[in-house]
């Protein structure tokens, strides 16, 4: 209460005095003079006391009241108190406002995307990343199926100021008095959830979604927010994002959709777990019943005309929901390669790539990996790895490339979730003898020297060498001795002497003891850098020996593969890609694909061609002959420790490669006694039989 004094003012009594009379002049002095002049020096100094009158004055308890009424407050008390608190919660809140800023970033899960992976025909593939969700451009949504959402959640949308107050009053009465949590949200305050905050529904996090609403509603325009919105929101089925949606639902792009497609898109913005038809009879009504009411909604507000509204009677039921695109089997494999080949060949950091929202269509011909696929494993399933231990740790792998450089098939083991290591892009398994065809190639093109300081000697298809067994190497200086001091001797298979054979013969027939020859006489550098210029990595190698020219260089499938590729071609070499185009949330990105360089001169790559087609009509490689009119070359490891297929049909070239490899100390094993083959077998049979399965299969190119 306010203290009010009762009775006479102090001085009361002075108004009956005589007042001193004013000197002449009618100037007064002395004390009373200096009294009237007081307040006068006080200045400003007085007026602060006079702040808070004393009749004004708060006093609690109140003081002239007894009882219990000396406790109860005042109506100017209470009005006060209200005052007060008024005041500092909007001093709170102006001061939360100013101290509340836009994130710089957005929720980990807004910015991230799924990578969609596509086949060569542009089907879909695979899919990749946390999120199933793809960024699209707001022109490209229909605008009936953007206003389907704006009807459905904030039709008020672009006249609003970005907050509901109503809404927001509603939504904290109900968390404070415990009630279900309300939204009380408009589309741009949704934003802001799903970009910026997390799904809470607190005092402190809704009051932040307001402030941050408000500033994002003066920052941005109002086709930016909904673009965002749209972008972000949840519409089941694992999908954020009105594009995912679309394809989820409708198995099309977005900017195919029509109004009542958009409607019911629309109505999984309230809760895709309660209307998305495939979940039960009660969704499916909800769904109906919701969708006829946004159809009925955009008509009121003036989006829809009610002719248009007349031809959407009919509920447009969303296909089922498609099973997951998962990483199994050999798609695992596929994107492991394009992934790859993103990182290697395009502007894309590892960083931005894991953001997602990239569509990557890929070389890879479905038909082409179901066939080398089948091929595989008929061929794998005669080994019994229970019964003989000569079958057990087989490693198969097998890539097919074109002469122009696309991988369309690969086969990188029993399955990516079971065996991660990709072996069509392996550098562990020898070439063996399918390496001679380089040897072959370099002598061919580069000539040999047999005299150390003499001029190099061409030499042609009809060279003859020495194919006899254990033939003693030569250098240009004279014969080749190991560390030991023995003159080191080619060796057979089989120990078998074939007299004299020319070059063409010994390719052919893989004949051992004229390939060595050949390559010490060429130069084992020179026959190295042919083999580098068909295709083969620098890093495959590996030690310049004589055994080099029989295949110690461990190159990957799909490396053979490009490399056979290139006598193919007639000498052009095309580098293997397995990235065809590349965009992000439709906008295309720049990928380095290769041109096709002459890196063997014609005549030479057609002689080995030749050479190569030889090997099927008459020579080592004869079981190919059902697969048409083909060209390729059997590859056995020393020690018979790999076997190998490599050629070619048309512009396709396939290498196919087999191993055993030990799972725990990752050395090669020998193939003998594979499938219950008598000893001095060779594992080559099953590479042949796999490439002649595959290529039989597959359409010729």
């Amino acid at each position: 209460m306010f203290e009010r004094r009762h009775g006479r003012r102090r001085g009361a009594r002075a108004t009956h005095a005589r007042k001193p009379s004013a000197p002449a002049g009618g100037r007064s002095s002395g004390p009373a003079r200096r009294r009237r002049a007081a307040p006068r020096k006080r200045g400003l100094a007085g007026l602060g006391r006079l702040t808070w009158p004393r009749r004004l004055r708060p006093v609690y308890p109140r003081p002239g009241r007894r009882g219990w009424r000396r406790w109860i407050p005042s109506w100017r008390q209470v009005l006060g108190l209200c005052s007060s608190v008024v005041g500092a919660v909007a001093v709170l809140v102006a001061v939360m406002y100013a101290r509340t800023d836009i994130p710089a970033d957005l929720n980990a899960f807004a910015t991230q995307q799924d990578n969609v992976y596509y086949w060569a025909d542009g089907t879909e593939m695979a899919r990749t990343g946390e999120v199933n969700r793809q960024d699209t451009d707001l022109d490209k949504v229909p605008e009936k199926v953007r206003w389907a959402a704006l009807a459905a959640e904030n039709e008020t949308f672009y006249s609003d100021s970005g907050v509901s107050p109503s809404g927001m009053v509603r939504a904290v009465s109900k968390m404070v008095t415990g009630g279900s949590t309300q939204g009380g949200s408009t589309i741009t305050q949704q934003y802001v959830k799903n970009a910026y905050l997390n799904q809470e529904q607190t005092f402190t996090r809704k009051l932040t979604e307001m402030f941050i609403a408000i500033k994002l509603d003066n920052r941005m325009s109002k086709d930016d927010i909904l673009e965002g919105y749209l972008n972000t929101s949840w519409f089941g089925r694992g999908t954020y994002g009105i594009q995912r949606a679309a394809h989820a639902y409708y198995g099309k792009d977005v900017s195919q959709l029509n109004a009542s497609e958009g409607a019911f898109l629309a109505s999984l913005l309230k809760g895709a777990g309660l209307y998305d038809p495939s979940l039960g009879r009660k969704n499916h009504e909800r769904a109906v019943e919701r969708w006829n009411w946004i159809l009925d909604r955009m008509v009121t507000i003036g989006k829809l005309s009610k002719e248009e509204r007349a031809r959407y009677t009919t509920f447009p039921e969303p296909k089922a929901p498609p099973k997951p695109a998962g990483l199994t089997g050999q798609t695992g494999y596929l994107v492991e390669t394009a992934r790859q080949y993103v990182s290697a060949h395009t502007p894309v950091t590892e960083k931005d790539f894991d953001l997602g929202g990239y569509q990557i269509r890929t070389t890879f011909e479905k038909p082409s990996m179901a066939a080398l696929a089948k091929a595989a494993e008929e061929v794998k399933g005669r080994l019994d790895p229970e019964k003989r231990a000569a079958d057990k740790d087989v490693r198969i792998g097998a890539a097919s490339v074109t002469t122009d450089g696309r991988i369309v098939a690969l086969y990188g083991g029993p399955g990516y979730l079971q065996q991660g290591f990709n072996d069509a892009n392996s550098s562990v398994v020898p070439a063996g003898t399918a390496f001679t065809p380089f040897v072959y190639a370099a002598a061919l093109r580069d000539g040999v020297q047999l005299e150390r300081g003499k001029p190099r000697t061409p030499v042609s298809p009809a060279t003859v060498y020495n194919g006899d067994n254990k033939v003693s190497l030569r250098t240009p200086e004279g014969p080749y001795w190991d560390r030991s001091g023995k003159i080191v001797k080619a060796v057979n298979d089989g120990g078998k002497s074939w007299g004299k054979v020319t070059l063409k013969e010994a390719v052919a027939q893989s004949v051992n003891t004229p390939m060595m020859q050949l390559g010490m006489d060429v130069g084992l550098d020179r026959a190295g850098k042919a083999a580098v210029d068909a295709g083969l990595l620098e890093s495959s190698l590996g030690t310049k020996l004589p055994a080099f020219s029989l295949g110690t260089a461990t190159p990957s499938a799909i490396r053979m593969a490009g490399a056979y590729g290139t006598f193919a071609a007639q000498g052009l070499h095309s580098e293997p890609y397995s990235v065809d185009r590349l965009s992000r949330n439709g906008n295309e990105v720049p990928v380095e694909k290769p041109k096709a360089e002459r890196t063997l001169p014609q005549p030479v790559a057609a002689a080995v061609d030749d050479a190569l087609r030889e090997a099927v009509r008459r020579g080592t490689a004869t079981t190919a002959k059902a697969a048409g009119d083909v060209a390729g070359k059997t590859g056995t490891g020393q020690g018979n420790k790999s076997a190998w297929f490599a050629g070619y049909r048309g512009k396709v070239s396939t290498a196919v490669s087999l191993s055993r490899i030990d799972p725990k100390t990752q050395e090669l094993l020998p193939l003998d006694g594979l499938g219950g083959a008598p000893k001095g077998a060779t594992g080559s049979t099953y590479p042949i039989d796999i490439w002649t399965k595959y290529m039989t299969a597959v359409k010729q190119k």
